[in-house]
């Protein structure tokens, strides 16, 4: 018997419910995308992932990095193949909902960079409407230019939105302010009550949060010409499995 139908905006929240992690200390479980690349690309893939974190094109520089025949959560890295986890950006909502922030996850999308200042989405994928993660759909057309962002600070990048309720802003900006040791850094925009965030409209009451999508080392890699397949919230691990790609 087939599964029922589940949109991303209920997936999004029966991980955030399970999320744990604690930036201040480093402990937690985490929501994480899995990625598969050619063995032999391995070297390469771990230099553009490295050089969006410098850039700041990804959200957060941890990293785990499995070998052919490793298994996690009954799944079999192939032949030939290397898996990395990287952090989806799941873990923010899993952050709010910790705090009891309400909070309503809208979608993904794209976003046009103008001289490494976020302006706007471009295109966007409601989360309510779709049963396959926007991100993992819009990385699959190849509209981004991620390495122009690193570049020169042009280009379109991945990211997404989700609406908090007004009266919890200070709640809000506590918990952007524990990211800021780097375990999650890509906070786009936090906008104004009542506000167009990026120029996606939120509800009565309610401010945008944008963030950086955990895909755009995907849209990097594609770039360059590295064939890679993944799929965003695959599942759960303890933080302590990861490392930061500076420590590699």
């Amino acid at each position: 018997m087939s599964e029922f139908l589940r949109f991303v905006s209920h997936q999004i929240e029966d991980f955030a419910m399970q999320v744990t992690f604690n930036p201040t200390e480093g402990t937690g479980t985490v929501v994480y995308n899995l990625s598969l690349v050619r063995s032999s690309d391995l070297e390469h893939t771990l230099a553009v992932f490295r050089a969006t974190c410098e850039a700041g094109v990804s959200p957060s520089g941890l990293i785990k990095i499995l070998k052919e025949g490793e298994i996690i959560e009954g799944f079999t890295i192939p032949k030939d193949q290397c898996g990395i986890l990287t952090l989806c950006s799941t873990n923010l909502d899993g952050l709010l909902l910790q705090r009891g922030i309400p909070f309503n996850p809208i979608g993904g999308g794209v976003i046009e960079v103008a001289d490494n200042i976020p302006k706007r989405f471009t295109h966007l994928i409601k989360y309510e409407y779709t049963t396959i993660d926007p991100l993992q759909v819009l990385v699959s057309q190849e509209i981004t230019s991620a390495l122009q962002v690193i570049k020169n600070g042009n280009g379109s990048l991945l990211g997404n939105i989700r609406e908090c309720h007004m009266e919890a802003e200070e709640q809000v900006e506590e918990v952007l302010e524990e990211l800021t040791d780097g375990y999650f850094t890509g906070i786009l925009d936090l906008g104004l009550p009542n506000t167009p965030c990026l120029g996606v409209a939120v509800d009565p009451q309610y401010m945008g949060l944008a963030a950086l999508g955990g895909t755009n080392w995907i849209a990097a890699l594609k770039e360059e010409g590295i064939h890679v397949t993944m799929q965003a919230m695959k599942g759960l691990t303890d933080v302590s499995n990861m490392q930061f790609i500076s420590e590699l």
